[in-house]
C-alpha cells in the first residue's frame, strides 16, 4: 500500500509539473512592438579597456547615444533597415559603421574597437567599415586583449552542448577535466589547487570532506560566461595553482523577454525500470526533508546516552524515525522546468538604465547504478546504487546604471536534494561471514546562497574608476540520518542476522550539519598615469571572513542479548528490524559514539592588497606586472570535552610577485609570458581531527591538524593566433613547482584503511597545452564546409611527489591526486539555414590518474580511461522565438573501472593480476528540452 501511494504521488506530481509550465507558456505569450534596437559595448584596441562616455550616433538622424561605465550603449526606437553608426571620442580616430540591419522586435548587437590617433594634425582621422567587418575585428580584440593566459566559453557555447550544470561544462575548456562530474581538475591539478569566484566574489567549499566548490550547483542556462584564468594578475586572489575560475551570470538583458523551458530525460538503466529507495515524502520533489529524519530538538544529550538512558530509553528510540523499509517502483523520466524573465527599462532624460533578471529552475532525477563491482584484497562486493536527486534555483540579478556609475545586487539560491540508496552483497573473508547484505540509506541535503552587491563609478576628467563590492554566502551541508544496517551470513545455508551488536561501520546513524557563512568586501581604483610611456595603475583592498561550524553524532540501536528472541529479531528483513513492537519490549538500547573531536568550529580571515601596472612598453609589447599581499589567519577548535582541546591554527603573511607579458607578433598573432607565485592553504575538513567512515570507498577520513599552507612558482609560456573570426590556434608550455604541497596520505596496515593529509617537501607539474578551433572552409568552398567548425584542445600533462620519508609506503614517487597525463576534449559544430539548425558532436578522454594515493600495503588506485561521445542537435522554429533541443550524452556508455595496477604494465587487465577497487556503468542518456522566448 506504501508503495502504491508513493507512486501515485510521484505520477500525479509529474502530470501537474507539465500541465503547470503548458499553462504558464499559454498565458504569458507577448507580441513586441514592430521596432528594434542597436546594442554594444566600446573597447580601446590596445589595451581591452572599456571607453566610458563616447559618443553613438545614427548619421542623418538625431538618435544616439552615449557609452556607460561598462562601455556599453544601446540607441533604441528604430525601424527596421538598414543604418550607417558613427563613434566619436576625444583622442581616438573616429569610426563609422556601413550596413547595420535592425529587425523587427530584436536587438542588433555591435561591439566596436576603437584606435587611438597618432597624428599631430588638426585634421579628424575618419576609418570606415562595414558592419561585418567590425563585428569580426571586436572578437578579434576581445579574445587578444587579455591580461593573462586564460581560456573560457561563452553563453553561446554553452547552448549548443548538453550541459545542464557549470560541472559539465567545464570539462569543455581546454586544460580541464571533472570528478563525479562536479569537482574541476585543471592542468592535472585536483580541485584543492584551485579557486572559484562569481559575480566577483569567492566562492566556499561545499564539501565536508575537502576543499572543493560543487559546480553542478549552477545551473548552464543561468551562466553569461566562464573564463579560466591560469596564470595570475595582482589584483586575483592567491590562492590556486592550476587555474582560478570565473562565472559570470547573466546582467542587464538587452530587451525584455520571458523564457520558458522544460525537458524530459531518458537513462537506459534506469528509466521504468524497478527503482529502489527508502522511504519518500512530497516535500522530497521540493529538495526539502519535512522534517522526518532530522535528529529530533529533545533528543538526549551525548552526554546522558552514553551514561546509560534507564527508563527513558525506550522513549528515546521511538523519537527517531525507525521506518527502514524498501520502497520498490517504476522510475519515471527525468524532468527540468525553468522559467527565466529579464526586464530593462530607460529613465528619465539621462537615459540612466534599470535592469532585473529573474530565474527559477526546477530538476528532478533518479539514477540507478547496477553491479558496481568491487573485487579486491578481502572484498568481493556487488553493490546496487539508486539516487534520486532533486534540484532547486533561484536567481535575482537587479542592475541600475546612472550617468557613469553602475550598481548590482545579484542574488543566487540553490539547493541540491541527495537520497542515495545503496544493496551491498558478497563477501568479506577478513571477517567469519561467508556472506553480507549492506544496507545504506544516506541523505545529503547541499544549501548555497549567494548575495553581492557590487558598485562601478568613474570619476572625473582623468577618468579615474572605482569599483567595490561586498558579498554574504551561506552553505550547509547536511546528512539528517545517515543509515547504515549489515546482516551477515555465518555459513552457507544460515539465515542472515543482522549486526546489530556493537556500533561501527556496519550499524550507525549519523546525524550531521554543516554551516557556514562567509563575509567579502573590495574595493579597488584604477586610473591612467604616465609611467613608461601609457600606464593603467590599479591599487586595490579585500577582506574575507569565514565561518563554520559542524556537528556531527553517531548514534544506532543495540540488541539487547541477555533477552529471549533476541536473535529472532536479528534474522527479521530489514522492514522489521527496527519494528515498533520490539522497541517497546526492550528489545533494544540506545548507544553513541562519543568522540567528541567530530564536532569543530573554525573561522579564517584573509585580508588582501595589491598594487598593479598595466604598461604598454611599446607598439607590440604589454607588461601587466605587480604585487599582491595576503595575511592568513585561521583557527579551529574541536569539542573535546575533559581533555585539552585539539587546535589547529595558522598565521601567514604571504608576498606574491608576478609579472604577465604580452608580445605582438602580427595584428592576429601574441607571444605571452608569465611568472608568478601562489599558494593553497588547508581547508577546514582537512585540518579538523573529525573521523569519518565513508563506506563508498571503504576507509575512514581524517584530517591532520598540522598541515601549512603550499607554496607554488609558476612559469608559463604561450603562443597564440586568431586566423579569422571564432578561430584561434594556441600553444602553451608550463612548469609549476610546490614547497609543502598538500596530499592524501594512506595508512592502511589496518584492516580498515585510513585517509589523512600531509605536507610533501617537495612536488612539480609540467606539461603542454594545444587548442585548435577552425572551419573546414580550407578544405573546400562548399556551404556546408564553411558552416562546419572543428576544434579540440589537447594537455599533456606530468607531475611527481614523493611520499613522506617514514611512511615506508609502496610508492615512494607518484603522481599528483587528480593528475591526468593527457586530456582530450574534440567536437565538430554544424549550422545551416543561418543557424536554424545546429549539430554538436562532442568527445572526451583523459588518461588515467590517480584516485586515491597508495600506502603501506596497498598501491595507489587508478582510474581507468574511458571515451565519451556526446551528441546535440537542435532546431529553432516560430520565429527563431523557440528551441527544439535532442541531447543524447555518454553514447558508447564505457564502463568506469577504478584499479590496483598490481602488475605495474600501466592498463587496466580485465582477466588478469589487477584487481578492481570499483567498476560500473552510467547508462547512456537521451533528452528533449523545448525553450520558447516571448
Amino acid at each position: 500500500m506504501r508503495q502504491l501511494k508513493q507512486a501515485k504521488v510521484k505520477i500525479a506530481f509529474f502530470k501537474h509539473s507539465l500541465g503547470f509550465i503548458i499553462l504558464f507558456m499559454l498565458s504569458s505569450i507577448q507580441v513586441f512592438s514592430q521596432i528594434g534596437k542597436i546594442v554594444g559595448k566600446v573597447t580601446d584596441k590596445t589595451t581591452g579597456e572599456t571607453l566610458i562616455g563616447l559618443t553613438v550616433g545614427i548619421d542623418g538622424t538625431t538618435k544616439g547615444a552615449a557609452t556607460d561605465i561598462d562601455g556599453k550603449f544601446q540607441i533604441i526606437n528604430l525601424a527596421p533597415g538598414k543604418y550607417n553608426v558613427s563613434f566619436r571620442y576625444l583622442g581616438y580616430q573616429t569610426k563609422n559603421i556601413t550596413g547595420v540591419e535592425v529587425a523587427n522586435g530584436k536587438a542588433t548587437n555591435l561591439d566596436v574597437i576603437m584606435e587611438q590617433t597618432t597624428s599631430q594634425a588638426l585634421k579628424e582621422v575618419v576609418v570606415t567599415a562595414t558592419y561585418r567587418q567590425e563585428t569580426v575585428g571586436a572578437l578579434y580584440a576581445q579574445q587578444k586583449n587579455s591580461a593573462v593566459i586564460s581560456d573560457g566559453i561563452s553563453a553561446e557555447a554553452i547552448k549548443k552542448s548538453p550541459d545542464r550544470s557549470a560541472g559539465e561544462i567545464l570539462k569543455r575548456i581546454s586544460g580541464t577535466t571533472i570528478q563525479d562530474n562536479k569537482f574541476v581538475v585543471i592542468r592535472g591539478l585536483s580541485d584543492r589547487y584551485n579557486s572559484a569566484q562569481l559575480d566577483g566574489s569567492p566562492l566556499p567549499s561545499t564539501e565536508p570532506n575537502r576543499k572543493a566548490f560543487s559546480f553542478d550547483i549552477v545551473p548552464a542556462n543561468l551562466i553569461d560566461n566562464i573564463i579560466i584564468s591560469k596564470t595570475a594578475t595582482p589584483d586575483l586572489p592567491g590562492d590556486f595553482a592550476g587555474g582560478s575560475i570565473q562565472i559570470l551570470t547573466k546582467d542587464i538583458p538587452d530587451q525584455n523577454f520571458i523564457s520558458i523551458g522544460l525537458g524530459y530525460g531518458y537513462n537506459s538503466q534506469t528509466t521504468f525500470k524497478d527503482f529502489r529507495s527508502g522511504y519518500r515524502n512530497t516535500t522530497d520533489y521540493f529538495g526539502f526533508d519535512n522534517g522526518s529524519r532530522k535528529l529530533p530538538a529533545n533528543f538526549p544529550s551525548t552526554e546522558k546516552v552514553i551514561n546509560g538512558l534507564g527508563n527513558q530509553n525506550i522513549a528515546a528510540i521511538n523519537t527517531l524515525n525507525n521506518d527502514f523499509g524498501i520502497v520498490n517502483y517504476k522510475a519515471l523520466p527525468n524532468q527540468n522546468y525553468q522559467v527565466t524573465i529579464g526586464r530593462v527599462k530607460d529613465l528619465g532624460k539621462n537615459k540612466n538604465q534599470f535592469g532585473s533578471t529573474f530565474s527559477l529552475s526546477y530538476r528532478n532525477a533518479e539514477l540507478s547504478t547496477p553491479q558496481i563491482k568491487r573485487n579486491y584484497f578481502v572484498y568481493n562486493y556487488n553493490d546496487d546504487q539508486y539516487k534520486f536527486s532533486t534540484n532547486i534555483g533561484a536567481l535575482a540579478n537587479f542592475a541600475y546604471k546612472f550617468g557613469n556609475s553602475k550598481i548590482t545586487f545579484k542574488n543566487l539560491y540553490n539547493r541540491i536534494f541527495d537520497d542515495l540508496f545503496t544493496f551491498r552483497s558478497g563477501s568479506n573473508v577478513a571477517t567469519t561471514s561467508n556472506d553480507n547484505r549492506f544496507y545504506g540509506y544516506d541523505l545529503t541535503q547541499k544549501g548555497l546562497l549567494k548575495s553581492t552587491l557590487e558598485g562601478e563609478h568613474q570619476i572625473g576628467e582623468k577618468k579615474i574608476k572605482i569599483k567595490w563590492n561586498l558579498g554574504f554566502n551561506n552553505v550547509i551541508n547536511n546528512q539528517p540520518d545517515q543509515r547504515k544496517v549489515n546482516y551477515v551470513q555465518n555459513s552457507a545455508g544460515d539465515p542472515y542476522a543482522a549486526s546489530v551488536t556493537t556500533l561501527g561501520k556496519d550499524n550507525t546513524r549519523l546525524f550531521s550539519t554543516l554551516s557556514e557563512n562567509i563575509f567579502s568586501a573590495g574595493f579597488n581604483l584604477s586610473k591612467p598615469i604616465k609611467f613608461l610611456g601609457t600606464s593603467n595603475l590599479k591599487l586595490g583592498l579585500s577582506s574575507i571572513y569565514r565561518d563554520r561550524v559542524f556537528d556531527a553524532r553517531f548514534i544506532g540501536l543495540l540488541i539487547n542479548s541477555n533477552l529471549n528472541g533476541s536473535e529472532n529479531v536479528r534474522k527479521r528483513p530489514i522492514k522489521d528490524l527496527f519494528g515498533q513492537d520490539v522497541i517497546n519490549n526492550g528489545f533494544y538500547r540506545i548507544d553513541e559514539i562519543a568522540n567528541f573531536t567530530d564536532r569543530y568550529t573554525a573561522n579564517n580571515f584573509t585580508n588582501s592588497a595589491f598594487v598593479m601596472l598595466d604598461s604598454k612598453l611599446s607598439d607590440k609589447l604589454r607588461a601587466v606586472y605587480g604585487v599582491r599581499t595576503e595575511k592568513f589567519d585561521l583557527s579551529l577548535s574541536s569539542k573535546d570535552l575533559g581533555q585539552p582541546q585539539p587546535q589547529a591554527k595558522l598565521n601567514n603573511l604571504d608576498i606574491l610577485p608576478s609579472v604577465n607579458l604580452t608580445y605582438s607578433l602580427t595584428q592576429k598573432s601574441n607571444l605571452r609570458f608569465s611568472y608568478f607565485k601562489t599558494l593553497a592553504r588547508p581547508e577546514f575538513r582537512e585540518l579538523a581531527p573529525f573521523a569519518y567512515y565513508d563506506y563508498e570507498i571503504l576507509a575512514t577520513q581524517i584530517g591532520n591538524p598540522k598541515l601549512e599552507r603550499t607554496n607554488i612558482d609558476n612559469v608559463d609560456l604561450r603562443f597564440e593566433t586568431y586566423p579569422s573570426v571564432g578561430q584561434i590556434f594556441s600553444v602553451s608550455a608550463f612548469y609549476k613547482k610546490f614547497k609543502n604541497a598538500i596530499e592524501p596520505f594512506i595508512d592502511d596496515v589496518n584492516s580498515s584503511s585510513t585517509i589523512s593529509y600531509f605536507n610533501s617537501k617537495s612536488a612539480y607539474v609540467y606539461g603542454l597545452e594545444m587548442e585548435l578551433r577552425k572551419n573546414l572552409e580550407f578544405i573546400g568552398d562548399a556551404d556546408w564546409m564553411k558552416n562546419t567548425t572543428f576544434y579540440t584542445n589537447v594537455s599533456i600533462n606530468k607531475s611527481n611527489i614523493k611520499n613522506p620519508d617514514n611512511s615506508f609506503s609502496l610508492e615512494q614517487n607518484r603522481p599528483l591526486v587528480g593528475q591526468s597525463p593527457y586530456v582530450i576534449n574534440s567536437g565538430l559544430q554544424y549550422s545551416a539555414f543561418k543557424n536554424q539548425v545546429n549539430f554538436n558532436l562532442l568527445y572526451n578522454r583523459l588518461g588515467r590518474r590517480i584516485f586515491n594515493a597508495g600506502g603501506k600495503r596497498f598501491p595507489s588506485i587508478y582510474e581507468n580511461p574511458r571515451d565519451v561521445i556526446d551528441v546535440q542537435f537542435s532546431v529553432k522554429a516560430f520565429k527563431s522565438k523557440g528551441d527544439f533541443r535532442l541531447n543524447a550524452s555518454d553514447l558508447l556508455n564505457q564502463f568506469n573501472t577504478f584499479y590496483f595496477d598490481l602488475n605495474t604494465n600501466k592498463k587496466y587487465d580485465l582477466v588478469g593480476t589487477d584487481e578492481v577497487f570499483k567498476r560500473y556503468q552510467n547508462g547512456r542518456n537521451i533528452s528533449l528540452s523545448f525553450n520558447y522566448t516571448f
